[in-house]
This record gives C-alpha cells, structure tokens and sequence, in this order.
C-alpha cells in the first residue's frame, strides 16, 4: 500500500512532504491530500482498497466543464457510492433526488450513508490493545 501511496504523490497534510508509513498516527485514520488530481480519484489505491474491503472515503472539487464536487463512500462492502458534494466538501441533495427517496426517513439515512466516517487504519503488528476494530490488513 505504502508503494502505491508514493506513486500517487500523496501526503498527509495540503503541500505537505511525501507519505512516509511513518507519517501515519496508530489509532487514527488515514488521510491523504492532493492537489491537481484529473478526475479526483487515486485509480490503483481505491482499487486496492476495495480488493482488501478497507473502507474509505474520497472528497474531491469539481473542475468545470468535466466532473462535480463529489464525496465517494466506500464502506469495505458493495460498491462505493458517490454523493454530490459542496466546495467544502458536505454531501448535498436535489430536490429530484429528495422526491426519489420520498421520505425523511429516507433522506436523513442517505445523508447518514454520505457522513461515512473511516475507521482507524490497523496494520499488521500494530499493537493489540487500544480503541482498535478488531479487522486488520
């Protein structure tokens, strides 16, 4: 993974250095940043990811003429599914896709499932004991 993660020119923080699995905080998810991205998606480490069921969750802007703000969820089961988004980043709805769920019910668990949140990321050898999922890489 961390293989991948270099290739793709990611990093921890905005303009930050390169990853390093160093970089990575036990306990904690991780979250990765970068800028210029055609399309908003990392196409070899969100494959990678859904191969190992590993959740995540990607943001990105929208660039006119070409793609959306999006929010992409993916919860380590199905597909991943995408929500539109705002600039900052917040699922947003239509009044279309309000009238398709046809109830509050309905649209407070879309916007539940677009909320996702990534659990911390456990490798291999990470210790056992801590606020830790039992599911690790």
């Amino acid at each position: 993974m961390a293989e991948i993660i270099l290739a793709e020119r990611l990093s921890i923080e905005w303009g930050g250095e390169p990853f390093d699995p160093s970089h990575r905080t036990l306990g904690q998810p991780l979250d990765l940043y970068a800028h210029e991205v055609i399309g908003g998606r990392f196409e070899e480490l969100e494959d990678r990811c859904i191969e190992l069921k590993l959740p995540f969750v990607r943001s990105c802007d929208g660039y006119p003429g070409e793609w959306d703000p999006e929010r992409v969820v993916f919860t380590g089961e199905g597909e991943p599914a995408s929500y539109p988004a705002d600039e900052a980043g917040h699922v947003v709805m239509n009044r279309g896709t309000a009238e398709r769920l046809g109830s509050l019910e309905a649209i407070v668990a879309w916007f539940d499932a677009g909320d996702f949140r990534v659990p911390p990321l456990i490798v291999e050898g990470d210790p056992v004991d801590g606020p830790f999922p039992e599911r690790k890489l």
